[in-house]
């Protein structure tokens, strides 16, 4: 009789059971997700398309569809905990979120701190302004003076790369890209600088106004943010987003969130909204 097919599916079924095991205990982040049955995300909440309020109040998204996966291929429920950028790094650190998604772009300084899995998007930094203005600017150079007022969030790409490449303008630092666009709507300043989905969402949204998005002028890889302290979560994210690129399926969530009109019926009013 040949033993070795016994010796095969005795040896798979331990693989399996170390495997499952891992799983079971996991790391530090792993564990604590499967003990608590919860996925916490960390969001900031104002980046359509990524990440949206919605009219009754919940956030939606490209970046919470993500997530809804993620938590769904866990077995567990997503809990959303919304702040502001800045707070996102230090809260992954203390273990009060589990990852962060938000339109988050890959930096040297920025994975110093925590690991960035992905891209799973490219994105790149435009400009949102009335047609008449976005329609004459060519290249930064053409925004590098202080009569030119420029509106950027605060500790954001964008106020890195308008700093960067437009030091002469006047660059005004806000805390949210709703209180950006309303400053170009009220003509306080000349144009917005943000990753270009939000600016084509932006313009879309508010096409009565006649505003008008220029090229990119920076290239941007945006990944989804974990802490570093456990290899079985990074393995498990860096899996899932690889599957989700292969199956297409991620190519169907960017092309109803950034193709297809349809989820900004569900949007507050454009008053609200801004």
């Amino acid at each position: 009789m040949n033993k070795k097919p016994v010796i095969f599916v005795v040896a798979t079924l331990v693989l399996s059971w170390s495997l499952f095991s891992s799983f079971a205990t996991g790391g530090e982040v792993i564990k604590r997700i499967v003990e608590r049955k919860t996925l916490v995300l960390g969001t900031t909440g104002h980046f359509p398309p990524f990440v949206v309020k919605a009219k009754d109040g919940s956030l939606m998204g490209f970046d919470i569809d993500i997530a809804k996966v993620i938590a769904n291929q866990l077995g567990v429920k997503l809990k959303i905990q919304q702040m502001q950028i800045e707070s996102l790094f230090p809260a992954l650190e203390k273990g009060e979120i589990d990852l962060a998604l938000a339109g988050i772009t890959i930096t040297s300084k920025r994975n110093m701190r925590v690991v960035f899995l992905g891209p799973y998007f490219v994105s790149g930094q435009s400009i949102l302004g009335k047609r008449e203005i976005v329609t004459k600017i060519k290249s930064p150079e053409a925004m590098n003076r202080p009569d030119f007022t420029l509106v950027v969030t605060k500790n954001t790409t964008s106020e890195q790369a308008a700093k960067a490449l437009v030091p002469k303008a006047n660059i005004v630092r806000v805390s949210n890209m709703d209180e950006a666009l309303r400053m170009v709507l009220q003509g306080k300043a000349q144009a917005l600088f943000a990753d270009e989905p939000f600016c084509v969402v932006a313009a879309f949204r508010n096409k009565d106004t006649d505003l008008a998005v220029s090229e990119p002028f920076t290239f941007e890889p945006l990944g989804v943010a974990i802490p570093e302290n456990d290899y079985l979560w990074i393995n498990f994210v860096d899996n899932l987003l690889m599957k989700l690129n292969a199956t297409g399926e991620l190519k169907k969530l960017k092309e109803y969130w950034f193709n297809n009109p349809e989820w900004m019926e569900r949007l507050p009013k454009k008053k609200e909204f801004m």
